[in-house]
């Protein structure tokens, strides 16, 4: 939404200037009857624009005044839901802009990345196909079969040869065909993910990717799906962020990731017949049949479709966890039977095989028949996936009360996605889980209610649904503001981004946040890291983040660098007590820091904190230092101090643990 006034000064800065530059130099005559024409122009243009321009289709009106914020405190709360938090001088650059401006930049993904991709320039494994980091980053065993079938390591004495000696010769192979570690790929997935999270402008993209990553979680936990979790978040994640929830849907229950981590690649129906090429045409010629015949002739063709299979069984894995995590919700009224039901009609849901111990029986039968036959017989190949008709349920299925007629294919599976992507349900779970994590862990059901109504009446657009959210007044609600606990990666990204530290080496702030207990990547369970505060907070965790808070203020983060002097414009308060109310302002903006400051206070003295800082000055400050032998002491300044220095990294550090530091 942009403003009147600002509409109005950017029509006449584009058309009115110019001709006013060339106004001086014309005859008086002219100039006093253009001067009467310009002025109505002005009349007309301010009184016929309306008071709010659309600039994308919703319309952004901030209620935050009627809730008793002022234009920065607002701007300060804007900031803190959708960023992973204010770096120096941003509110400032909001409230300028205009905050309903800066969020529809947001939601257009708007603003410059420069300096995004220039950091991620050296990452060389980030574009990677599915099928290259396949070849890129074989498994071990993989790797010595190759070597042996290029003949590199004799396949008859492979287990005979020296361990060493096979090393040396694994090693060359290694080099030579550009084979590298999967820890490699691992490294630069997490360094990606945390210079997006810290450099990025447009912060609700990148905010938007953890959360749906989260929603739709993958894990590396699962080896097998570390090559394919890269592409999960880049092209399948990443894209949909802020579109429509249906295409987000249907694009995860495709990924190779999802269709690995939740086995509905290995879920088969009634015909289930990959052993080998001769029972797979065997199969192909009776569903060819089925597909011609009448209603009568279709029984009897069912049963030797089913005594032609070796059946291996459904998995309701991703059945059950589309409809309880990724849609409707625990209570979103479906039963063990709507699970089992939609499992059928999600067989054939697969992989194409890309690489070799994926979806070998599908190579197969691509071998013995051809992939142009196949689509004739109902298999679809897009891009990585492919739904392979010969293990796909062709009975009637009934889910949420919707019948699947008998012989249905690839588009019922569709239909059932479009159908969960917008049930009344899945708009109230989504619409909760997103008010959940942008305003408090119990988020009004008004608020709530708005929100599903947006996400129903829009088809699904995300975007909507977070304009519903941000216009409506329990968004800025005073019982809202810091309501929510940071997690450890956000915890460690907003103490980066505070500091505006120099991220040199990002995979150590990965270790950080692991200590304080959240490893990204690695969450085990399909459900994503849980969002509430009595899961992050605890005795433990609370220690850990002090820890980190003392020992990133102090340059203790191996590769992560800050300057505390810069932060306050080399500006070097007395003492510690001078220091921190310098300090907690500029890390913690708009806020009443009045109980904080003097709950912190006695901290500054405490000789055990005071331990833990480790004495790390910056390179150019330690240089400066080694020459003071022969300097007057009243020649040196408070910054060339090492003691000054330590003082200003335990109370930085002292703010960054403390509990209000975690609030956002």
């Amino acid at each position: 939404m942009l403003k009147k006034s600002d509409v109005v000064f950017s029509i006449l800065l584009r058309f009115v200037l110019p001709w006013l530059t060339q106004f001086v130099s014309m005859p008086k005559s002219r100039f006093s009857f253009l001067l009467p024409l310009f002025l109505s122009s002005c009349f007309f243009l301010y009184y016929v624009i309306p008071k709010e321009v659309k600039v994308s289709g919703d319309t952004l009106k901030f209620p935050y005044k009627s809730q008793g914020l002022s234009q920065r405190e607002a701007a300060a709360h804007l900031i803190s839901r959708f960023t992973y938090g204010a770096r120096p001088g941003q509110i400032d650059e909001v409230v300028n802009m205009g905050l309903e401006k800066w969020f529809q930049l947001q939601l257009q993904q708007g603003f410059n990345e420069d300096t995004v991709q220039a950091r991620l320039s050296g990452y060389q494994f980030l574009k990677l196909t599915n099928e290259e980091a396949f070849n890129t980053f074989p498994r071990p065993l993989q790797i010595l079969r190759r070597a042996a079938a290029d003949g590199v390591i004799p396949k008859d004495s492979i287990r005979t040869l020296d361990r060493n000696r096979a090393k040396e010769l694994l090693k060359d192979y290694e080099a030579q065909h550009n084979i590298h570690k999967q820890s490699e790929l691992v490294r630069e997935l997490v360094n990606q993910h945390i210079v997006r999270a810290t450099y990025s402008n447009n912060q609700l993209q990148e905010v938007m990717t953890g959360f749906w990553f989260n929603h739709f979680n993958v894990s590396l936990t699962k080896n097998t799906c570390i090559v394919i979790t890269p592409a999960y978040e880049r092209d399948v994640i990443r894209p949909h962020t802020l579109g429509k929830f249906s295409d987000l849907l249907l694009a995860t229950a495709q990924s190779p990731a999802m269709l690995v981590y939740l086995d509905n690649n290995l879920s088969v129906g009634d015909n289930d017949s990959l052993q080998n090429p001769e029972s797979n045409k065997r199969l192909l010629r009776l569903m060819d049949q089925y597909q011609q015949a009448d209603d009568t002739a279709k029984a009897a063709l069912v049963e030797k479709i089913k005594k032609a299979q070796n059946n291996k069984g459904l998995n309701e894995n991703y059945a059950r966890e589309v409809m309880e995590l990724h849609t409707l919700g625990v209570d979103g009224g479906y039963t063990q039977s709507d699970v089992t039901q939609a499992a059928r009609v999600l067989t054939g849901w697969g992989l194409y095989p890309i690489e070799e111990s994926y979806a070998p029986a599908i190579r197969r039968l691509l071998d013995a028949v051809g992939e142009e036959k196949l689509k004739e017989r109902g298999f679809v190949h897009e891009g990585d996936f492919m739904f392979a008709m010969s293990r796909h349920d062709i009975k009637p299925k009934k889910v949420l009360g919707r019948e699947f007629p008998a012989g249905g294919g690839y588009e019922e599976g569709k239909a059932l996605l479009q159908m969960l992507a917008h049930h009344p349900s899945t708009a109230q779970f989504i619409s909760r889980k997103l008010a959940t994590y942008f305003v408090s862990d119990h988020p009004p059901q008004s608020l709530v209610d708005k929100m599903a109504d947006a996400f129903l009446k829009k088809d699904g657009d995300i975007k909507a649904v977070l304009v519903a959210m941000v216009n409506a007044p329990e968004f800025w609600s005073k019982t809202a503001i810091r309501q929510k606990i940071k997690s450890p990666f956000e915890l460690a990204i907003s103490a980066a981004r505070a500091l505006d530290a120099d991220l040199m080496a990002p995979y150590a702030l990965f270790g950080r946040m692991d200590k304080m207990g959240q490893k990204i990547y690695y969450y085990q369970a399909p459900t994503g890291f849980p969002d509430r505060a009595d899961y992050w907070i605890n005795t433990g965790s609370l220690l850990q983040r002090m820890n980190f808070g003392l020992d990133i203020a102090a340059g203790n983060v191996r590769g992560v660098s800050v300057d505390l002097l810069k932060l306050n414009q080399y500006q070097e308060p007395e003492n510690a007590s001078a220091a921190l109310k310098t300090y907690a302002p500029l890390l913690m903006p708009e806020r009443d820091l009045g109980p904080t400051i003097k709950r912190l206070t006695p901290l500054l003295t405490d000789p055990e904190l005071s331990i833990k800082v480790i004495r790390k000055i910056p390179q150019q400050k330690a240089t400066a230092m080694e020459a003071d032998d022969e300097m007057p002491s009243e020649k040196m300044t408070p910054a060339m101090n090492k003691n000054y220095i330590n003082m200003l990294a335990q109370v930085v550090g002292i703010i960054i643990g403390s509990p209000e530091f975690q609030r956002r």
